[in-house]
Order: structure tokens, then C-alpha cells, then sequence
């Protein structure tokens, strides 16, 4: 089955090729990218500007901003915390009294029945805290520990019906009117454990892969994450009623998996589930990269950092269509001992081959640093922020984060959620923060949400005709983005390219967005 935890392997089916209906995109450059058709941009940055004082207004605002795609998201992690309770009391879980964690039946003395929740309104509470950071305040327990063990406590509860997760993920997207989803997790996590304790590990990358290949047993392990994909699909469509002719809106959200692979585990199985992985990302398009996941200061993750990164140095070689990103640089002083703050980020990048960097966090502590930004920005390597994240686990906001940091260097970055229901957030305040806290313009939220679209690991030429700008390709020079019209030459790059399909009717969006703004805004002033 495909596990969604983030801390283990927790079996979870994934879901699966989503519906490509393409809706609103964006791409990806410096914030000082000339824009076309910008000519309302300055209206509505002075009309944000305005509201500044109203925090139902800037809600209103940033929940209606068109937000391209989410890139960083774990499906288990992201799932509201009242949901997960609500499959706990179907299902006949149990949960444990003293530390809330799910348990399976039949339950012990030492537990309650998950469907005590429902009418005892202090275990209920007392669950939603410990399943997530609702009303957290560190003191014995950190942030970074108790975030952490969020997906042990709930882990039980995440994997039976992944297509109901995901129905709620996906519409709570659509929702704040994103348009495109890369969200995590593990594909058959128990054969992939399974087949990795089989054949152990061996320093020879090239023997390990032929062991695991060796009587079909990588083969199995994609199978059997495809028909794990086929089953959350159908749940995901039956419950979103896909098919009827009312539709829930995260059906119309294009969706893509990544696969993760758990950094913290024995090397054979972090290279198990990197070549699964891999093999799924070349033969199932549902599946468009890979992704080491788990706490970076763990001690096995950092006493085989090195090692992994030399594992997808290898892979790549094997898979180079295979797409990469890498929690990388998810650490502050204090968390690990000073020497290793200093690699991860450019290891990950020049080693691991990563495409794209989720949290990036430490930067500064790399040795040059200055040098690693101007490769990050040369190189095109996006930077996956998501900032509630950060602060909750690690501590950082503000002026301390690196955030404007990459943004003065070139450094492409895109606004994620991470965990958005463990954390209780979405992605309306995540733009909503980035837009207080660093003073961003309208033009500069909208270049974040373009960045989004043009760094997804979708097929097809993008509308750009670079990634240091937001100027259209030739095939559609002539044409205003977005226009219900394309020139002939452009409709076929549309037709041909889901990334640039995307973007366009990301252009769209915006255009109907800044039209609403201003004739709203007008007249409420």
C-alpha cells in the first residue's frame, strides 16, 4: 500500500493520474520580471494597500488570489485533523488514554474507543491537540517534537481511505483557488519494507538494483502501487462525485504524486524505495518524482546523508526523466551540531541532482553561503517555502527567515503548505504572512503563484520564454495570456503542453481576479 505518514511507513494507497483540467497557473523569476499586461497590477497593490487595517478584507483578498499549485504538501500531514477523527470512529479505532495515539482493535484497557470523541467534547479537544499544534505552547516538549509526533499519534487513522483524504485536500485547494497539487507519500511502503529486508543492502549500487529488479520483485512493488492508485482514485472521485453533474471542486485540481522515501530507515530500504520510486516516476505519470522525507537531525538521517545523496546520484544516472526534490536544510543551531548545517542544501542540489528544495532553511550556515545562492539562482533550483511550517517546527519568522534572502538573490521560490492540518492553516494564510511580513507587492504575490505552476513536474514546453521571466513564448508573443482566443500557434502549444495549459488559465484567473478587485474595491472606497 502507498503510506502518507510522514515520520514512518504507515500503509496508504496513493492516488492516482488526475483529471487534467487545467485551471489557473503561473511561473517562476525574480520579483523585478517584467510582466505582460500588467496594467492593473499597480491598481490592485494600492488597493491592498488600503486594506490594511481590515483583516476580514485581506482574508477576502488573499482567499480569492489565484495561487497556482502547492508542491510541497504530505497527504497525511495536510488532511484536517477532524476528518482523521471522524475515519477513526468509523473504522472502530481506539485511542490511547494517556498518550492519544490510534490503535487498531480490539482496544485495550488503557483506551477509549475513537467514537468517545463524539460526545465527550474534552477527549475530543484533547485528541485535535495532540493529532496537531492547535493551542501548542512549548515548554517540555518542543515544537519540532511534538509537530513530529503528530503522524505516529494519528498514523493509524491516515491509511484506509486515501481517496477520502484527498477528496478533502484537493477541495480545500480548489477552494482558495489553486489549480494544481504535488502532494507525498509512500507507495507500497510494506512490500517495498518487505523486499528491501529480503535482499539487504549492498555498497555496490549497480548489485542492489539488479537484486531488487532480480524475479520481478521492483515490478511487483509498481504494480502494486498502481492498483493502490486505480482504488484511491475511485474512492477520491465516488466521494468528490466526480462523475455526477454536481462535482466537488477539487475536481477540477490537477493532481500528481510524489514519492517518498523514509530517510531515517536502513540504507537498503531508503534505496528500495528510491528505485521504486524512480521506476514509477518513468512508467506512471501519476507519479512525477521523489522525495526523501522524516526529521533531516534524526541520527540516521545524518549519518547517511552522504550515502543517500549518493544514491540518487546513481539512480539519476539510471532514471534521468525521473524528477527530483529534497527536504533539505530543515535544521537551525541548536537542532544539530554546527558542521551539519553546512552541506545539505548544496549536497542536495549538486549530488542528489534536486530540482527543487523544500524548506531551504539554514542557508546561511552553508559554507559560502553567498556562493550557494548565486548557484541555487544560476542553476534555476526552486526553494519550496512554506512558512507556518517553519516557524512551528523550527522557530524561525520574520526577518529571520531566508525567505527575502533568496527572493534578493534570484533564487526562484515558491509558498507551500507543508502539513496544512496538522498545522491548522492553508495556503490563504501562508500568502497572507509572506505579504505582511515582507512587504510584497500584488505583482510579487502574483510572480510567487506563477513560480508554483512553472517548477511543477508537468510535461509540455511552458508559456514562458524563460525562467527568468514572465515574457510568452513566440508561439504566443502576440496573444494576451489568458484571452478566451489563442492564436493558432498558441493553441497548439496549449493543446499540446499541460504545464502551458496550466499557466494560461492561471492568466486567466488573474485577469478576472484584478477586474473583481478593482470594481469591488472601487466601490467599497
Amino acid at each position: 500500500m502507498i503510506s502518507v505518514r510522514r515520520s514512518t511507513s504507515v500503509a496508504l494507497a496513493a492516488g492516482a493520474a488526475m483529471l487534467m483540467s487545467l485551471v489557473p497557473a503561473q511561473a517562476a523569476a525574480p520579483a523585478t520580471s517584467p510582466v505582460p499586461g500588467r496594467g492593473s497590477e499597480p491598481a490592485v497593490s494600492a488597493y491592498l494597500k488600503t486594506i490594511q487595517g481590515s483583516p476580514e478584507q485581506l482574508r477576502t483578498f488573499f482567499h480569492d488570489l489565484p495561487k497556482g499549485g502547492d508542491l510541497h504538501n504530505h497527504l497525511s500531514g495536510a488532511v484536517s485533523t477532524e476528518l482523521l477523527l471522524q475515519l477513526a470512529v468509523e473504522d472502530g479505532l481506539c485511542i490511547d488514554s494517556s498518550s492519544f495515539t490510534a490503535l487498531p482493535p480490539p482496544c485495550p484497557a488503557t483506551s477509549r474507543p475513537a467514537a468517545d470523541t463524539t460526545s465527550d467534547e474534552a477527549f475530543r479537544l484533547q485528541v485535535i491537540r495532540a493529532w496537531s499544534m492547535q493551542d501548542f505552547v512549548p515548554g517540555a516538549e518542543s515544537g519540532h517534537d511534538h509537530f513530529f509526533a503528530t503522524f505516529g499519534k494519528f498514523g493509524e487513522a491516515s491509511w484506509r481511505h486515501p481517496g477520502r483524504m484527498l477528496s478533502e485536500v484537493a477541495d480545500t485547494a480548489a477552494t482558495q483557488h489553486q489549480s494544481y497539487l504535488e502532494t507525498m507519500l509512500t507507495p507500497a511502503s510494506s512490500g517495498a519494507a518487505a523486499l528491501a529486508a529480503k535482499v539487504g543492502y549492498d555498497s555496490d549500487f549497480d548489485r542492489l538494483r539488479d537484486k531488487l529488479l532480480a524475479d520481478g520483485g521492483i515490478d511487483t512493488l509498481v504494480r502494486q502501487a498502481g492498483s493502490d492508485a486505480d482504488r484511491a482514485m475511485a474512492e477520491f472521485r465516488t466521494t468528490s462525485k466526480c462523475d455526477t453533474d454536481t462535482p466537488a471542486p477539487g475536481c477540477a485540481m490537477t493532481i500528481r504524486f510524489i514519492s517518498q522515501a523514509s530517510r531515517a530507515s536502513t540504507p537498503e530500504r531508503v534505496f528500495t524505495q528510491l528505485l521504486l520510486g524512480m521506476e514509477l516516476a518513468e512508467r506512471d505519470p501519476r507519479f512525477v518524482a521523489v522525495n526523501l522525507v522524516q526529521p533531516e537531525d534524526y541520527q540516521a538521517s545524518l549519518q547517511n546523508y552522504d550515502l543517500q545523496m549518493r544514491m540518487l546520484d546513481y539512480l539519476h544516472g539510471k532514471y534521468p526523466d525521473a524528477h527530483i526534490t529534497l527536504h533539505a536544510g530543515e535544521l537551525v543551531p541548536g537542532l544539530v551540531k554546527p558542521e551539519d548545517l553546512t552541506f545539505h542544501i548544496r549536497e542536495a542540489v549538486l549530488t542528489g541532482h534536486a530540482e527543487r528544495i523544500g524548506h531551504g532553511v539554514d542557508v546561511t550556515h552553508e559554507e559560502p553561503y553567498k556562493e550557494l545562492l548565486r548557484t541555487l539562482a544560476e542553476r534555476h533550483i526552486m526553494i519550496e517555502v512554506p512558512l507556518t511550517s517553519n516557524e512551528q517546527i523550527l522557530g524561525v519568522s520574520g526577518p529571520a527567515h531566508p525567505f527575502p534572502l533568496y527572493r534578493k538573490y534570484g533564487v526562484p521560490v515558491a509558498l507551500a503548505t507543508d502539513d496544512p492540518g496538522v498545522e491548522r492553516i492553508d495556503i490563504t494564510d501562508e500568502y497572507r504572512k509572506a505579504a505582511a511580513r515582507y512587504d510584497l507587492t500584488y505583482r510579487d504575490l502574483k510572480n510567487l503563484a506563477r513560480t508554483s505552476l512553472e517548477y511543477a513536474f508537468l510535461p509540455g514546453g511552458s508559456l514562458w520564454a524563460s525562467r527568468d521571466g514572465f515574457r510568452p513564448v513566440p508561439e504566443c508573443a502576440k496573444d494576451r495570456p489568458g484571452s478566451d482566443r489563442p492564436s493558432r500557434r498558441c493553441a497548439q502549444l496549449l493543446a499540446h503542453s499541460p504545464k502551458a495549459a496550466l499557466e494560461w488559465r492561471e492568466e486567466r484567473a488573474f485577469t478576472a481576479f484584478e477586474a473583481d478587485v478593482l470594481q469591488h474595491g472601487a466601490a467599497a472606497h
